[in-house]
């Protein structure tokens, strides 16, 4: 399904509302001057709220990075899948638990993938 190609600028974060960075591993190929963001990036997310209940109390067990599992099947960058707006993800905890999808909340609109 075609959507807008991800950058590093866009807005994505956990299914909390933790924004995640992308730390892009090649910043060759841009997207509305920022570099593109594909499957071999990096997706840390800093300051995750989400805590589990336990007993009488509750555990943090905060998302800490996202990863993606559906990019774009037509379009590479430096030999990477890129990721658009329609990609799908989960983000996991510290213990590799899914916490759920990623949230895509502003991309670029000029540069569309499939």
């Amino acid at each position: 399904m075609p959507g807008p190609a991800l950058h590093v600028a866009a807005g994505i974060s956990c299914p909390h509302g933790a924004p995640a960075q992308v730390a892009p591993g090649n910043p060759r190929v841009l997207v509305a001057g920022q570099p593109v963001a594909t499957m071999a990036d990096q997706y840390p997310v800093a300051g995750c709220p989400f805590q589990v209940p336990v007993g009488a109390g509750t555990k943090p067990q905060p998302c800490v990075r996202l990863q993606w599992t559906v990019p774009a099947t037509r379009v590479l960058a430096g030999g990477s899948p890129v990721l658009i707006a329609t990609s799908t993800g989960l983000a996991l905890s510290a213990e590799q638990i899914p916490q759920g999808p990623p949230v895509v909340a502003a991309v670029q609109p000029r540069v569309v993938a499939t």
